[in-house]
């Protein structure tokens, strides 16, 4: 089965402009694409964090985001970091607009920026939550794992993607570019597995894409 695209740097910098250009909610679409690249979350992850998660009642935004095992695959509580400068801007400007077009507000203007805390973070066109799926797959000992999936939410990334001109990408793409990024920058495999969110280090190999470069490199100084 192909793997989805690792992004590089010029790719990453167009599927931005392309998106900011193109969507027809760029503010949303923009930080759903560096959600997946600048912390590695899954798209489901993505789809069911509430506005709570990312911000303190006083309005704040946090700089530490725990990921509810109830929303995370696998059922692993994890923590990320909403902390890379573009993403922030991002989550800024979503919030922002939601507050503008008055989309699940509370009757506490000074609380969550007047934002209900329990309110998706990402929503539709419309302001209302993505659906989720129940997907129930046979893993490798033959048990059925159930696990929930936001097939719309998914198959929009991947437009995104294809909009850009980005052969492969698909909502897979965040993480992989994350953790193939990190390993270049000579991360530790452990680290790695743990932002990513996986229980064991044989679940990251899938995830790694080495440049030809970084393996002549590597070749070279052995000794």
């Amino acid at each position: 089965m192909a793997q989805a695209t690792v992004l590089k740097p010029g790719q990453y910098r167009h599927l931005i402009r392309a998106t900011r250009a193109t969507s027809r909610s760029p503010e949303r679409d923009v930080l759903v694409l560096l959600m997946g690249i600048h912390m590695g979350m899954r798209i489901s992850e993505i789809a069911q964090v509430e506005v709570g998660d990312f911000m303190f009642s006083s309005g704040k935004l946090r700089q530490e985001v725990s990921l509810r095992a109830l929303v995370t695959k696998g059922c692993r509580q994890r923590c990320v970091y909403p902390t890379n400068l573009d993403l922030v801007a991002a989550l800024e400007g979503w919030l922002a607009l939601g507050v503008k077009r008055s989309w699940r507000m509370s009757d506490d203007p000074k609380r969550f920026r007047g934002l209900r805390a329990d309110s998706k973070l990402i929503l539709t066109f419309k302001g209302y939550k993505f659906s989720m799926n129940c997907k129930r797959p046979i893993n490798h000992a033959g048990e059925q794992v159930d696990y929930a999936a936001c097939d719309s939410l998914q198959s929009h990334v991947t437009k995104l993607y294809r909009d850009a001109g980005i052969k492969g990408g698909s909502s897979h793409s965040g993480r992989r570019t994350m953790a193939s990024r990190l390993l270049a920058q000579d991360y530790d495999l452990d680290t790695i597995r743990f932002m990513l969110g996986h229980a064991d280090l044989e679940c990251v190999d899938r995830y790694l894409e080495v440049s030809k470069e970084r393996l002549r490199q590597a070749f070279a100084n052995i000794l």
